[in-house]
């Protein structure tokens, strides 16, 4: 045989490949979805993809041969960055893994792992092989690459896109990641899929569950898009703003002025009024470059913004109470979410800026009931642990525990802590302070409105102790100045910082316990 003619492994390789099963794509194409192999051609640079173990192959429950053995793996660049893509073939056993399947991904986990590049995982169905689990011979061993995502977590960014089914294993695998987005009126998650559930509780699930929309209410995901191109878009975007491993260099970019619009009224934006609403979105597109924003998990805790962005080209992850909901109060799941960004970008060496404008914690029974104790000792800690610089902006409000939990003042020992100048600190407002302190004072009030008088008189007497300009005076703040003076602070700043900030480490330990 000369080389004219096509060679044993290439007749095989092109049977499994897309050309090779018109019958399978159009199936899937039917189903209003891309391929395994198209979405990692969209997804990555061109002619980059270098498939890794096309020729395995399972065993489906029917007995024939599955193609790749439902996993479609490799490495690739995307924006001239290595990465490795592990992509379900949904036409292909349903995307399921058997033994070969979870060894190709074990493969290419270590391969992430001994490089130092990202992990992309492009989820359609999947998760183990029910016909293999059922055999103690099979799944008793476990599955390896549980241990393996596990340690890959903080070392190389996890990214997820949900792409069709995905209860079950795919879901557990995806909340491990750093980044996770879904496509609405394609994508399912959940612990388990309908019939199971069904069978178990009696209860039925459907999109108002296990939808995209819902899963991100929930907090199982960092963004519901429409098609799989946004998700696509999405990934890139995210991976372009950390760096390929803990402890690689961060993607410096060049510098882009913010949104025009923002910029010119952010000096408006936040109101004299401590009751007045105004939106933290429209505060952060003023202070970060324009279209940098990488928003995660709005629709959980909406009253708390997290995101990644960049100041003059410079990532930055950003903490901001949201005064457009429930005030911006700190409640346990605001608390969770903020936590969770100290991780992000205290594993990757990102800055974190936080913006306070909150009245404190949340009180009440449901806030008893939702664990806020722990919540918030939980954010406490994440602060207090992070390694890299802090920088905290006071643009209003920052009453109470709230104002120390979200790294107010000197708390934390921030690099940079500067105050707007409507800005008010205290361990809470006059008017709650007026009626626990001067409790017998009010109650002598001989009418209702005599009260309401003699409530305003007093918490009037304390509205300048309040003032950013009082919290200066005790050195709470580096500087007060204008929000539109800020980026200019954090442009000069953000070069200078290093990398991880040093900590003095009073006592030897290994880590702090993790709260309940």
């Amino acid at each position: 045989m000369t080389y004219d003619e096509p060679l044993p492994h290439e007749l095989a390789l092109a049977a499994v490949l897309d050309e090779g099963r018109p019958e399978a794509v159009a199936k899937q194409h039917g189903r209003g979805k891309l391929t395994a192999r198209e979405r990692i051609a969209a997804l990555v640079d061109h002619n980059t993809f270098r498939e890794i173990g096309a020729l395995t192959a399972g065993t489906g429950p029917d007995g024939r041969p599955v193609p790749a053995d439902g996993v479609v793996c490799g490495t690739a660049d995307i924006d001239e960055r290595p990465v490795v893509v592990v992509a379900s073939d949904f036409t292909a056993a349903g995307g399921s893994s058997g033994a070969v399947g979870n060894q190709k991904i074990e493969r290419l986990c270590t391969i992430a792992a001994t490089r130092g590049i990202p992990v992309v995982m492009l989820m359609d169905g999947g998760g183990h092989r029910i016909h293999e689990g059922l055999d103690a011979k099979e799944f008793a061993i476990g599955v390896d690459v549980q241990h393996l995502h596990t340690r890959l977590s903080g070392w190389v960014p996890l990214v997820a896109a949900i792409l069709g089914p995905g209860f079950g294993a795919p879901t557990l695998t995806a909340s491990l990641c750093d980044y996770v987005v879904a496509v609405r009126g394609i994508a399912t998650l959940g612990m388990a899929p309908p019939p199971l559930v069904k069978a178990a509780t009696g209860e039925v699930l459907d999109d108002s569950v296990s939808g995209p929309d819902a899963q991100a209410r929930f907090g199982n995901l960092d963004a519901a898009v429409d098609t799989e191109e946004e998700a696509l878009d999405a990934i890139r975007l995210y991976l372009d703003t950390l760096p390929s491993n803990a402890e690689a260099p961060l993607p410096i970019r060049a510098a882009e002025a913010p949104a025009a619009r923002a910029a010119a009224l952010l000096d408006e934006t936040v109101s004299a009024d401590p009751r007045a609403a105004y939106d933290m979105y429209d505060v952060l597109a003023g202070l970060v470059d324009e279209d940098s924003e990488v928003d995660l998990r709005p629709a959980y805790a909406p009253n708390m913004v997290t995101m990644l962005a960049r100041v003059t080209g410079h990532p930055l992850g950003i903490i901001a109470s949201q005064p457009a909901v429930r005030a911006g109060q700190l409640d346990a799941a605001a608390c969770a979410k903020a936590s969770r960004l100290v991780s992000l970008c205290d594993a990757y060496g990102i800055p974190v800026l936080t913006v306070i404008d909150l009245p404190g914690l949340a009180v009440g029974i449901e806030a008893e009931r939702s664990g806020l104790g722990r919540a918030s000792i939980r954010l406490s800690a994440a602060y207090g642990a992070a390694t890299v610089p802090l920088l905290t902006v006071v643009a209003r409000k920052g009453y109470g525990g709230g104002y120390v939990m979200m790294s107010g003042g000197r708390t934390f020992s921030p690099e940079l802590v500067v105050g707007w100048p409507h800005a008010e600190t205290a361990v809470m407002a006059a008017e709650t302070a007026v009626e626990l302190v001067f409790k017998r004072d009010l109650e002598a009030a001989a009418s209702p409105e005599e009260r309401a008088a003699k409530k305003q008189e007093i918490a009037a007497a304390f509205d300048d102790r309040a003032s950013a300009v009082r919290g200066a005076e005790g050195f709470g703040y580096d500087a007060v100045i204008r929000p539109s003076e800020t980026r200019a602070w954090l442009a000069e700043l953000l070069p200078q910082l290093p990398r991880h900030r040093l900590m003095e480490t009073l006592t030897p330990r290994r880590h702090g316990v993790e709260p309940l």
